[in-house]
């Protein structure tokens, strides 16, 4: 007697990757200040997350695809309007605040 054949799925092919990847559970770690800066040091240096890095201890396979390095920061709209103000420009040219907010923490490293 031969197994039936799954269902085929209607979803493309990357949506079903997705859809797998959704059924993962997230597991947070209340652990020490100084343990978690060390494993946040560590991936740093690495250049991992630090959930790759933690996988990496625990021997769980990494996901090895290079991944875009970026910072990302969350700006309400009274961030944007104080930084409007810091630049002078209109607090709706966000994409224009973006710029000059690049070129702030560029000068920054620089300095630093």
């Amino acid at each position: 007697m031969s197994k039936p054949d799954k269902p085929k799925s209607d979803l493309p092919e990357k949506w079903q990757a997705g859809q797998r990847a959704a059924k993962a559970t997230q597991v947070a770690f209340d652990l020490d200040e100084q343990f978690q800066h060390h494993i946040r040091r560590e991936a740093l240096d690495a250049g991992l997350s630090p959930s790759d890095q933690i996988r990496s201890i625990l021997g769980l396979s990494v996901n090895r695809r290079p991944k875009r390095p970026r910072l990302t920061l969350t700006l309400n709209p009274g961030d944007y309007e104080e930084l409007a103000k810091k630049y002078q420009l209109d607090p709706n040219d966000q994409l224009e605040i973006k710029k000059q907010v690049l070129a702030d923490l560029i000068r920054y490293v620089e300095k630093n």
